[in-house]
């Protein structure tokens, strides 16, 4: 089969680092002040002198790791203050900074694994040369404690099977979520906001609420066309608070600002949910699985709300025997919807193989691949999930698919695969 690999990789870089809250027991104890109270009275006692030569001392450590540090420290200080109830203004900049400084700290976001891109076409395709796409990816960035959060990154492909990335910026940035502090995690739907002064390559998308405490985790970006011709980019991720999974929906038109809506619906509580990319036969519809093992076809009348579905393909051949599920939204052919999948075989090995579904009864199986397209090799094997090979997403470019791959739960590698040989090896 025609399948290029690109020899670029992306591996995890615990140099990638963003200023997070650092939270303290804010409940006074039997014995005296809470640790928050006893922190913000030993900066309110010191000297304005001991007070400027202690923000001096973390300003040089750290404000040349970070974009507007002293903003960050000062936005922290209000929080603070709304949960101390301080007076801010007997409180000069300085120690208002030093307090901000105190109640933060640096998290590496991708210190230990990078994985499970998906690809879209990118909102701005202006400037681009012919048989060229600037092409948008989310990264699944893991840190301390095993939290997952978003993280983007832009490119170009072009018809000669290159890649060639965006630049990151030097500094990262994390979205906000004005209205919403830190010490209490909202519930329910929530917006978040790139800064305004932030690449989308130097973004990073972090849990806001308390179903997703512990994590967002495999986002699938589909770009979605609504019947009236407009784009939304959408992405169905699984939000997770440590015991409990929650399939949730990303929504944007701009990529400055993002809505994470929880789903509805006995088939929200599943993993792996993938948007076709449009409405077909007057319903929305997605690829999911819901018993862990096969796949199924989920059709609904709201873009949040899903209930369980027809079962459509279940393992067959024996690199998927374990389980199938699928690896991103279908993608619109010609010939019909092209679904890749990823399957599990013998000692836990993963493969990523290909499906061909009919265009306008999506239930309907045409075909799918008897050999899988991509697996666990020698120099690929080796990581933080050992022999794991998975993608949350590709696009059509011409007559190619790119691909972007997770590599062992621990880097990202890149493949692009003819799509008239894919059609052609499938059964």
């Amino acid at each position: 089969m025609d399948i290029f690999d690109h020899q670029l990789r992306l591996h995890a870089d615990p140099s990638r680092v963003v200023v997070r809250p650092f939270h303290l027991a804010w409940s006074p104890t039997a014995t005296g002040p809470s640790r928050a109270e006893r922190l913000v009275r030993e900066v309110l006692e010191m000297s304005p002198g001991d007070a400027r030569d202690q923000l001096e001392l973390v300003l040089r450590d750290f404000e040349a790791r970070h974009w507007q540090t002293r903003r960050i420290f000062m936005t922290r200080y209000d929080e603070i203050e709304d949960v101390m109830r301080l007076d801010g203004a007997e409180i000069g900049d300085e120690k208002r900074q030093l307090i901000g400084a105190y109640f933060c700290h640096e998290y590496s976001y991708a210190a230990a694994a990078l994985m499970n891109p998906s690809a879209v076409p990118h909102f701005d395709q202006s400037g681009m040369p012919a048989g060229s796409m600037r092409i948008l990816m989310s990264l699944r960035a893991v840190g301390e404690g095993h939290i997952s959060s978003v993280a983007f990154r832009e490119g170009i492909i072009t018809e000669a099977r290159d890649l060639v990335l965006a630049p990151e910026p030097p500094f990262a940035t994390a979205t906000d979520c004005p209205g919403h502090g830190e010490e209490e995690l909202p519930e329910g739907p929530v917006t978040v906001y790139r800064h305004r002064d932030s690449t989308l390559s130097g973004t990073v998308i972090f849990p806001i609420t308390r179903a997703q405490s512990k994590g967002l985790e495999d986002l699938r970006l589909v770009q979605f066309q609504h019947g009236d011709g407009s784009y939304e980019w959408l992405g169905t991720y699984t939000a997770y608070n440590g015991s409990i999974i929650q399939s949730e929906l990303m929504r944007t038109r701009d990529f400055r600002s993002f809505d994470l809506v929880p789903m509805t619906g006995s088939a929200s509580r599943n993993k792996g949910m993938a948007l076709f990319p449009r409405q077909v036969g007057g319903k929305y519809m997605m690829i999911g699985r819901q018993d862990g093992e096969n796949l199924f076809l989920l059709k609904s009348d709201s873009l949040t709300h899903w209930d369980e579905g027809a079962m459509i393909l279940r393992p067959h051949f024996p690199w998927e025997l374990v389980q199938i599920g699928n690896c991103g939204a279908p993608i619109e052919l010609d010939e019909g919807w092209l679904l890749l999948t990823h399957g599990v075989g013998a000692m836990r090995k993963y493969s990523i193989g290909a499906v061909l579904l009919d265009k306008r009864d999506p239930a309907k199986v045409i075909g799918r691949t008897r050999q899988p397209l991509l697996a666990a090799a020698d120099h690929d094997r080796e990581g933080y999930v050992p022999n794991v090979v998975y993608t949350c997403g590709a696009i059509k470019h011409g007559d190619t698919l790119f691909m972007p791959y997770g590599i062992a739960d621990s880097s990202v590698g890149f493949a692009f695969v003819g799509i008239g040989e894919m059609l052609a090896a499938m059964a």
